[in-house]
Formats: structure tokens, C-alpha cells, sequence
């Protein structure tokens, strides 16, 4: 069984992914690039809850590999290129939503 801890960090996973997508699909690319508040919420948005996901699906990115993309997003994001980023959020969030959807339905 999971920490409450643990939990929570899923759901903010969860709810986090959902506020980038959001974000995101309401956007172009060329749109993307030149929206501040669109960049900084796809990019600032939680991504160190990432790191507190246990065992996940062997297609996911190592628990280093989250770390080190949430440190770069929050620490270096002027030099993230938008693209980047759009992309990212378009086409690997959905395998991250599956894994942490599985984690909490685990949990439960």
C-alpha cells in the first residue's frame, strides 16, 4: 500500500499533466512560442511530483531521468526550447497518464 504521501503525489502528477495538456492542445505551435504564461504553466506546473513515482511501467523514463527534466524545466527553462516542450506534453504525457492512473488504481 502506498503513503498518503506517495498518493497525493500521484494525483498532483496527475492533475498537473491535465493542466499542461490543457494548456497545450489549446495551442499552436507558433502560438505556444510566443505565449509566456502558456510556456511557464507546461513547464512549472509540477514536475517534481514526477520524481515521487514508484514503480512504474518499464516504458517510463527512469526516476534520474524524471529528476533531471523536472530540474532542467525548473531551473534552466529559458534555454527549453518551446518545441521541446510542446511536443513533449502532446505525445509522452499519455504514457506517463496511464502509468500514474495504474499506480492509483494499485493504490486503491
Amino acid at each position: 500500500m502506498r503513503s498518503s504521501r506517495d498518493r497525493s503525489a500521484l494525483f498532483d502528477i496527475r492533475d498537473n499533466a491535465a493542466l499542461a495538456r490543457g494548456v497545450v492542445a489549446t495551442l499552436t505551435l507558433i502560438q505556444f512560442k510566443t505565449d509566456r504564461r502558456a510556456f511557464y504553466a507546461a513547464t512549472r506546473g509540477g514536475g517534481a511530483a514526477a520524481c515521487s513515482l514508484g514503480a512504474r511501467a518499464p516504458s517510463q523514463p527512469s526516476r534520474r531521468a524524471m529528476m533531471g527534466v523536472g530540474n532542467v524545466l525548473r531551473h534552466n527553462y529559458d534555454d527549453v526550447a518551446e518545441e521541446q516542450v510542446w511536443r513533449t506534453v502532446l505525445e509522452d504525457l499519455p504514457a506517463l497518464d496511464r502509468a500514474v492512473a495504474a499506480e492509483i488504481e494499485q493504490s486503491e
